[in-house]
């Protein structure tokens, strides 16, 4: 999710790629830089940090070329420095490009090249990239990258530009974003709209497997044989906010949408080719695993929701027990914690400070941190003995909604990973659950493609003040995390509670066309929170169901029901969220919310 800008014409090139950069901000990002051909020469400067870091620096000491790249980083391999900022180049300094996405093998290509003789300086994927290019650029850099495509794996999208090239920028694309700006005398690449708007709003959209030769005469993009491909212009008639947006009305909704690829990311890159889990990142040996005695699982918010899944998902393959805790009450309750604990950190940003001190605490108790977050180099990723990434890409909405579903996803994975290594699980059910986990992705894709339905429930309950989820095992950390949403984004007041606790208290709060929705994906519990429904249906409340399809019973006592796919009960809670999350947000649209920005709420918690 990085930004790439790229510039020909005859504007100082640094003025236009900076402008773009700006405008891609929020895509979330650790480092930035930027690279001119001055027509003599490829001049470098990239630093961690903010834009403004190499915004400074560059007024300093400008750097005058009409071609350039330039790039925003989210970090995935490499911890954020200036070292593994992009762009990156060859040994000379002749070739520089820059890459959104992950080159998949880039280990092997990387050992053949310093194989023959060359020296790697970052820990980046990337940088294989121009050291490839070097290897194959006889003085054709289009020819050059057109034979590094062939050669690697994974998802990008490219520019590169050769110091003997002064008036020439290459790019590719497969699998992520990709647009090039045409203007008059000049063309640009961007890996979104807002960064071209103010210089030019003709665009084309570069389809996977596309190839473009920008001059400041003109464009040509080519298919992966490097046939002309004639491509249809798209005037783009957006506001920036809109655009940065690419079309969602809101941030929270677009995430919601980029829940499947996150899945798919955050599984399947992890996979070697044998279906077997591969964590590079995670350290733990057969050994050490048997040594451990007790799991804790520290978070905050909807992290702590995603560990709560977590914990199923441990205790029923690895056979540990586990605690969930929320971070802001660990440390100060003096938990049980030694050299024997494992302790499972969980944050979207990797910065919130509770789960950091919780991190810091537990560790001078001698414990092992192993870390899940979505941010590589953050604090806590920086502090912990193992970590796990969830490739789910930066989040700018505030209400979390892919950060949730690729953590539990993560959650699954560690405890696969475990359980095989501990021999806790047999290799057949260990593929079984991996295959299962794969389908998800799709099944999420089939809940959103319904999202009319949802808005019609969102309708029926938008007036109400007060609200309820009920759930049973699995379906009452979904319900909490339900009841959470409701409550970020549509300022409507709701809890969670485990359906059978409701004639413990909570059912006297019931009372006529009070909302309440019950979640029904568990099979073995399926009867029992069919009666709670019943339960409260009879006191006057309006019933809302989340089932799986098949299970039409529960239309006799819902007013409006919601199926989602067939799914083994043990993942359903992916998959149950997400209509949840889709009902909050319909519910803050039509009150008029202010979905992407809800009151007295921060993206990140960084203070206690």
């Amino acid at each position: 999710m990085c930004g790439i800008v790229g510039y020909v014409g005859s504007k100082m090139a640094t003025d236009v790629i900076m402008s773009g950069l700006s405008k891609l901000e929020y895509r979330g990002y650790d480092s930035a830089g930027v690279a001119i051909n001055t027509g003599s020469d490829l001049v470098i400067r990239k630093y961690a940090g903010r834009l403004s870091v190499l915004e400074h620096e560059l007024e300093k000491e400008p750097v005058e070329g009409s071609l350039g790249i330039g790039h925003t980083r989210w970090a995935t391999h490499g911890a954020p420095s200036d070292v593994n900022s992009h762009p990156h180049s060859n040994m000379d300094d002749t070739i520089a490009v820059v890459h959104n996405g992950i080159i998949e093998n880039y280990m092997q290509l990387k050992d053949d090249l310093i194989e023959k003789g060359y020296k790697f300086k970052s820990d980046t994927d990337t940088e294989v990239l121009a050291h490839l290019i070097d290897l194959y650029y006889e003085g054709d850099l289009f020819d050059a990258v057109h034979k590094v495509l062939g050669v690697v794996r994974g998802s990008y999208a490219i520019g590169a530009i050769a110091k003997g090239e002064p008036g020439k920028l290459v790019a590719a694309r497969k699998d992520s974003p990709l647009i090039v700006g045409l203007g008059e005398g000049e063309n640009f690449i961007a890996s979104d709209i807002p960064a071209l708007l103010n210089y030019t709003r003709d665009m084309y959209l570069i389809a996977d497997g596309e190839m473009v030769e920008l001059t400041k005469e003109g464009v040509k993009v080519y298919d992966s044989a490097k046939n002309l491909v004639g491509k249809e212009v798209m005037h783009v008639e957006w506001d920036v906010e809109a655009a940065s947006k690419a079309g969602y009305e809101h941030f929270m909704l677009k995430e919601i949408h980029e829940q499947p690829k996150g899945i798919t990311d955050t599984l399947e890159k992890r996979l070697d080719e044998k279906g077997f889990i591969k964590l590079d990142d995670i350290r733990l040996t057969k050994e050490q695993l048997e040594d451990i005695s007790k799991v804790y699982v520290v978070a905050c918010g909807t992290a702590y929701h995603a560990g709560l899944v977590g914990r199923y998902a441990i205790e029923k393959f690895v056979k540990i027990p586990v605690e969930v805790e929320i971070a802001s009450e660990f440390r100060y309750r003096d938990p049980f914690v030694d050299d024997k604990t494992l302790v499972i950190i969980v944050s979207q940003s990797g910065e919130t400070l509770d789960t950091l001190a919780a991190l810091r605490h537990a560790k001078k108790k001698g414990a092992r941190i192993l870390s899940i977050t979505n941010v590589v180099g953050s604090s806590i990723a920086r502090e912990s003995d193992d970590v796990f990434y969830t490739w789910a890409g930066p989040e700018i909405a505030v209400a979390s909604t892919k950060a949730y579903t690729t953590q539990i996803v993560s959650f699954y994975m560690i405890a696969l990973y475990m359980a095989l290594k501990l021999g806790r699980m047999d290799e057949k059910e260990y593929k079984r659950i991996i295959e299962e986990i794969k389908l998800t992705s799709g099944k999420v894709q089939q809940i959103i493609d319904q999202d009319s339905k949802l808005v019609e429930i969102a309708k029926a309950i938008m007036d109400r003040q007060h609200g309820f989820f009920l759930g049973r095992g699995l379906d009452y950390n979904t319900a909490m995390e339900g009841s959470l949403k409701m409550k970020e984004v549509s300022y409507i007041h709701t809890e969670a509670f485990a359906a059978g606790e409701l004639k413990h208290g909570s059912i006297a709060l019931i009372e006529e066309g009070t909302p309440v929705i019950g979640i029904a994906s568990q099979e073995n519990l399926f009867e029992k929170i069919v009666s709670n429904m019943k339960e409260v249906k009879a006191r006057g409340a309006f019933v809302v169901a989340i089932a799986q399809e098949g299970n039409t019973e529960v239309e006799k006592v819902a007013d409006m029901v919601f199926y989602i796919p067939k799914v083994d009960s043990l993942l359903a809670s992916i998959l149950t969220v997400v209509p949840l999350q889709l009902i909050a947000y319909h519910v803050a649209v039509l009150k008029g919310c202010d979905v992407d920005k809800p009151r007295n709420l921060a993206k990140s918690v960084t203070v206690e």
